[in-house]
């Protein structure tokens, strides 16, 4: 139950520094965000996994990559999703 706690914190928190990121007005809700930041940590996450190896603990030094790579998969999803909807 944690750990689902702990994946909607971070894409919440993921997904609404995407939407502040990105300009212009995006329709999206907290659900929406929440999902944007998740689904935006799996494939940033992913890269920075493929690119640097496994971060360690979640704090650590060496995790910070995955945090930026998380952040931008969520930025261009968000934008792909904007320019989609045009």
């Amino acid at each position: 139950m944690l750990n689902v706690l702990a994946w909607i914190g971070a894409g919440l928190l993921v997904g609404a520094v995407a939407r502040l990121l990105i300009p212009g007005r995006q329709s999206l809700g907290l659900i929406g965000t929440i999902a944007l930041g998740i689904v935006g940590a799996f494939a940033g996450g992913g890269v920075a996994y493929l690119l640097w190896g496994d971060p360690g603990q979640p704090f650590s030094s060496r995790a910070w990559p995955g945090y930026v790579t998380a952040i931008l998969g969520a930025s261009i999803l968000l934008w792909l999703g904007i320019k989609l909807r045009k």
